[in-house]
């Protein structure tokens, strides 16, 4: 078994044919928004619907930004196995008030301060959130992620003390030097994609998930030694 393999995430899926081609490619979990603004939004009655075709130990995961614990109650009813993720301004006690395991995202923001103060505290903010199963990183645009942006991922720091899941910006062709810069940085990692896969908002390529899953598992090879060719997109 490869210690250093990285878990894939394909977040925002829409459609039955995109479900099971993130399935195909070896994805280890699935993201639903139930953010009524992304474009990428499905009902808890559709997400419900979508997870009914994962195959055991594929995960299905619930994108919630700053929603109502009613809310919240009664989507992950409808999908008791799934893990939640935070990506809005929660709490520490809030994501705790679900009763769920979570996902905790930080917005990381894309430029470093004028002031000269520190990008983002990275550190304090895995200890606020240590209840998480893990810290997402994206990179802090308008809205809520999905923007397809980058962050600058030399400037996190040297050791943190969780999981991370890297996203923000992530395709085929990037995801490799990602996973290489940041896998030293934590206890494990993990990545999720989902612009970076599209033909368009909420529809995903194929071919495109493949190509991603294929540079994921060309930088754990890399990771542990082995010698490989990096796949061409």
């Amino acid at each position: 078994m490869n210690k250093h393999r990285t878990r894939i995430k394909i977040c925002g899926l829409t459609r039955e044919e995109d479900v099971d081609a993130a399935v195909a490619a070896g994805a280890d979990a699935v993201g639903f928004v139930m953010y009524a603004p992304s474009p990428r939004y499905v009902s808890a009655e559709r997400a419900a619907e979508l997870a009914r075709r994962l195959p055991p130990f594929v995960t299905p995961v619930l994108l919630f930004v700053n929603e109502s614990a009613a809310n919240i109650a009664a989507a992950s009813a409808l999908l008791p196995t799934a893990l939640l993720q935070f990506h809005g301004d929660e709490t520490p006690q809030a994501c705790l008030a679900s009763g769920r395991p979570f996902l905790r995202a930080a917005r990381i923001p894309l430029e470093v301060p004028t002031s000269g103060g520190p990008l983002f505290d990275l550190v304090k903010y895995a200890e606020d959130f240590k209840a998480a199963q893990a810290i997402l990183l994206d990179a802090h645009v308008d809205g809520f992620g999905g923007g397809g942006k980058t962050f600058n991922w030399s400037l996190l720091p040297p050791s943190v003390n969780a999981h991370l899941v890297l996203s923000g910006g992530l395709t085929p062709a990037n995801v490799t030097d990602g996973i290489l810069q940041v896998r030293p940085r934590c206890k494990t990692l993990a990545v999720d994609v989902s612009s970076g896969v599209e033909i368009s908002k909420g529809i995903k390529s194929a071919d495109r998930i493949h190509h991603f899953v294929a540079a994921v598992r060309a930088a754990d090879d890399l990771l542990a030694g082995h010698h490989v060719r990096l796949p061409t997109t």
